[in-house]
């Protein structure tokens, strides 16, 4: 059973950084794309940013130039910078991992606050 566990979420004033991290319990590069996502109650969950094993990066609109993706295969982690955080970051952040289109893991979720 695969298993996706966040950390590194909390409470930050608007301009702060965090970096959350995802540790999996298998070889993230049996994974072919790893990424984040968030969600906001009453919304879906959206997705952030993901990389694939080709090296591939791709970035939601709202978060390009502030946020960055990356992982350390070595660690079976993945990362994700977060820098001048805005209020409208605030969310419950989701670790994923597509092993193919069928196999589709989450993380349990890390609180990002952002105060104004």
């Amino acid at each position: 059973q695969v298993q996706l566990v966040e950390s590194g979420g909390g409470l930050v004033q608007t301009g702060g950084s965090l970096r959350l991290a995802c540790e999996a319990s298998w070889d993230i590069l049996s994974f072919y794309e790893m990424g984040w996502y968030r969600q906001v109650p009453g919304n879906e969950r959206g997705m952030v940013a993901n990389i694939h094993n080709g090296g591939t990066i791709h970035y939601a609109d709202s978060v390009k130039g502030r946020f960055t993706i990356s992982r350390d295969n070595a660690k079976n982690t993945v990362y994700l910078q977060m820098n001048s955080l805005k209020p409208e970051d605030t969310a419950v952040y989701y670790c994923n991992a597509k092993r193919n289109p069928w196999q589709n893991y989450w993380g349990q979720g890390t609180q990002v606050t952002v105060s104004s």
